[in-house]
């Protein structure tokens, strides 16, 4: 493996984490939400999200290495930078703006391009594709839950 190749990987998985740090839990507000009982803990949902990251890197990761990033995926890098985008508003929609049904319209947008990512990726690498599977799930998840918490406050 090239080190440029580990170096996108490093670089992806930081940039995607880095709305923890930037846009920290606001545990009294989220407490005092109304959620559905079956609502997972925000440890189990920071433990799931670092996998998450590390499979994105991965899967970037694998992209880079297949063709580098140059005009064969510059469809797939795209998307890739919509997708985290929406995912770092995601944290400031929800934790700061306190913004329930932008939050639920970002994680649809986040689910949706990560379901065109997998088969950009797949298109690449059939790995790359499926290491995307498990981000599609839980962000389709995401809405909904997303979606309950809206409508029950």
């Amino acid at each position: 493996m090239k080190k440029s190749t580990i170096l996108v990987f490093v670089a992806v998985y930081l940039l995607f984490s880095i709305s923890g740090f930037l846009f920290p839990f606001d545990a009294d507000w989220y407490t005092s939400l109304s959620k559905p009982d079956w609502t997972p803990d925000g440890s189990v949902i920071g433990m799931i999200w670092a996998i998450l990251f590390g499979f994105i890197a991965l899967s970037t990761a694998i992209v880079y290495q297949k063709r580098g990033f140059n005009r064969h995926n510059s469809e797939y890098i795209s998307l890739l930078g919509i997708n985290y985008i929406l995912n770092q508003a995601f944290s400031y929609l929800q934790f700061n703006l306190h913004a329930l049904f932008a939050t639920f319209m970002d994680a649809m947008f986040i689910a949706i391009t990560t379901l065109i990512l997998i088969f950009l990726a797949g298109r690449q690498n059939r790995v790359a594709g499926w290491l995307l599977v498990p981000y599609f799930l839980w962000t389709s998840f995401a809405t909904y839950l997303s979606w309950l918490i809206y409508s029950m406050n």
